[in-house]
């Protein structure tokens, strides 16, 4: 069924699968692997590509002409949808809130350069807030004679969580046949992706464990919003799968408040970059990789059973927060 549900072509897929052994062995895990989610491409790639390639489908069929989205001024998913919008040729308008900044870095700078038209709600990043302000732009380009498509924050709907579902597969494919079932761990923000996953697995990845690590919110409001996406995907897949039946397990104790890094994270992203050469960002991967450290450090995980942790991307967040990197650096001056 999830084959006849139409997608564009926007994501290289399928994304590597890479072991780390040497992050392994410093974790006491008997295997652990990447999942390259942050090799999809379109303007630095990142787990989104994935989910607007749903989005993207019905807003050429539809015929709508303007996509508008809310994010952070560091949202992954903002500059994500931007490159969709200018690679499918559609006008996009970005709706941002959070802390007042003077230079355009990260992903806000990508989003100037995709030609974003840009609303910033300043010192506000109350998700309710951005949702208000982008309906009124939305009633507003209507009432001039547009056709603007509307995606919420992170982009988490049951259609686009489809390309999560579509990802376990993938997933279970690359996967040698000896090495599962898996435990795989993710950065939870919209509960889209975690969404995609956990309804993947239960198809795809059976006796597997996903495990989401928080970003933003805490493990109640996880559990409400990915069961709520989980029951449309299934319906939209015309699955009999309950999204009370699905077991749903995230952790959030990793952050302070969003968008802003951790000093656990800011160690992890030292840890990954120093045994494995793999890069993460402060916001979302990072404190996802140090809720993984933590977890195998305290024998919450099965340093038996393999690890697959899910890179979702985000790397441009890095180059807008250097400052936090500035007293490991080791650099004479000649």
């Amino acid at each position: 069924m999830i084959d006849t549900i139409a997608r564009v072509h926007l994501a290289n897929l399928p994304t590597p699968l890479e072991e780390a052994p040497r992050l392994a062995k410093h974790l006491g895990l008997s295997r652990l692997f990447i999942k390259r989610d942050d090799m999809t491409g379109l303007a630095f790639g990142g787990n989104k590509a994935r989910k607007l390639e749903y989005d993207f489908a019905r807003i050429l069929e539809q015929n709508y002409d303007t996509v508008v989205t809310v994010g952070g001024v560091q949202s992954n998913h903002a500059r994500m949808t931007a490159a969709a919008a200018r690679r499918t040729g559609i006008d996009v308008k970005l709706v941002l809130g959070g802390p007042d900044f003077s230079e355009y870095q990260g992903n806000l700078l990508l989003d100037t350069l995709l030609g974003a038209e840009i609303r910033f709600l300043k010192n506000d990043d109350d998700n309710d807030h951005l949702e208000a302000a982008m309906e009124e732009w939305v009633a507003e380009l209507t009432a001039a004679g547009r056709k603007p498509y509307r995606i919420p924050v992170g982009g988490s709907t049951g259609l686009s969580a489809l390309g999560y579902v579509l990802a376990m597969r993938e997933l279970a494919g690359q996967i040698p046949p000896g090495d599962v079932p898996v435990q795989v761990i993710l950065a939870v923000g919209s509960c889209g992706t975690l969404a995609g996953a956990v309804l993947g697995a239960r198809l795809f990845l059976p006796h597997s464990r996903i495990i989401g690590i928080s970003v933003s919110r805490t493990s109640e409001e996880i559990a409400r919003r990915t069961r709520e996406i989980i029951g449309e995907s299934a319906r939209l897949l015309g699955s009999d799968i309950a999204a009370a039946d699905c077991r749903i397990e995230s952790h959030d104790r990793y952050f302070q408040e969003y968008g802003l890094p951790t000093e656990s994270g800011k160690e992890a992203i030292l840890t990954s970059a120093r045994l494995e050469g793999l890069l993460l960002d402060p916001v979302y991967t990072g404190k996802a990789m140090a809720g993984l450290i933590d977890l195998a450090h305290t024998g919450k995980i099965s340093p038996d059973v393999p690890t697959v942790f899910v890179h979702t991307g985000g790397l441009p967040i890095l180059f807008a927060f250097e400052k936090e990197f500035h007293s490991i650096a080791r650099c004479t001056k000649l």
